[in-house]
């Protein structure tokens, strides 16, 4: 699989809600990046992250809503929206794929106040 329809699968999966269904789009190495969480290191860890946004978000009412996705064989971007009671962000996601699973994900927005 191209990196860009890893990403189409990850956002489709996403939009059911439940982050622990996207693991299996992960290697083993990879490395999950996100300038409110930090980085994330190795398959294991990323999915107890995704356990926890998945109770987490689901609590708060929010989601993620992607509006373009691009890319080639290794590398894809998206841009999306993190929909929030407290008002939108914009985003924007770089990810490579190595044999059709994710090795980095890395994710660019402002960190809103808390």
């Amino acid at each position: 699989m191209q990196a860009k329809d890893v990403i189409e699968k990850f956002w489709s999966v996403q939009d059911g809600h439940d982050y622990t269904k996207l693991i299996p789009l992960f290697a083993d190495d990879a490395t999950f990046d996100d300038p409110a969480i930090g980085r994330i290191e190795g398959k294991e860890s990323i999915a107890a992250l995704f356990a926890e946004l998945t109770k987490e978000l689901a609590d708060k009412k929010m989601h993620f809503e992607v509006l373009e996705i691009a890319g080639d064989e290794s590398v894809a971007w998206a841009r999306w929206l993190w929909k929030r009671p407290d008002g939108d962000i914009e985003g924007v996601g770089l990810y490579k794929v190595n044999d059709g699973k994710l090795i980095s994900y890395r994710d660019f927005y402002p960190v809103p106040d808390e």
